[in-house]
């Protein structure tokens, strides 16, 4: 399921580390030894990120002889970049109409109050008897 997979791809990449192999990911493919000597921790710790990066689809590795380098899958990006677009186009969309709102607020400010609509404050009162203090 397409949700499941967006989800690990979001807790994989909620740890720096993991998000700076990626983007070390971006540039080339790489071994996990050649991973290992940026960061001041084991081979094995590197390897458990990656497997954590591969268990969410963003990282696979492959075969060359001797080597085994890791690189980026794009699906996975493509399927967080279209989740994250739907909701920011929203966010615009009520931004668009909060703007305006305030466009609209602002021109009745310059402009003075909006026309009369029959309603003033002398009918809004109650009725006072006469004789009464007004």
């Amino acid at each position: 399921m397409a949700v499941d997979q967006l989800s690990r791809a979001f807790v994989a990449l909620a740890d720096p580390t993991r998000r700076d192999i990626v983007a070390r990911l971006a540039i080339r493919d790489a071994s996990v030894g050649e991973l290992a000597e940026s960061y001041a921790m084991s081979l094995q710790a590197v390897s458990k990120h990656l497997k954590v990066l591969e268990e969410a689809g963003l990282v696979s590795r492959s075969r060359d002889g001797q080597r085994r380098p890791c690189h980026l899958e794009p699906q996975v990006f493509d399927l967080m970049t279209s989740w994250i677009e739907r909701y920011r186009r929203q966010a615009e969309e009520r931004f668009g109409r909060l703007d305006a709102l305030l466009a609209d607020l602002g021109d009745e400010e310059r402009t003075g109050p909006a026309p009369d609509t029959g309603h003033t404050e002398e009918n809004h009162r109650p009725e006072q008897s006469e004789g009464a203090p007004s």
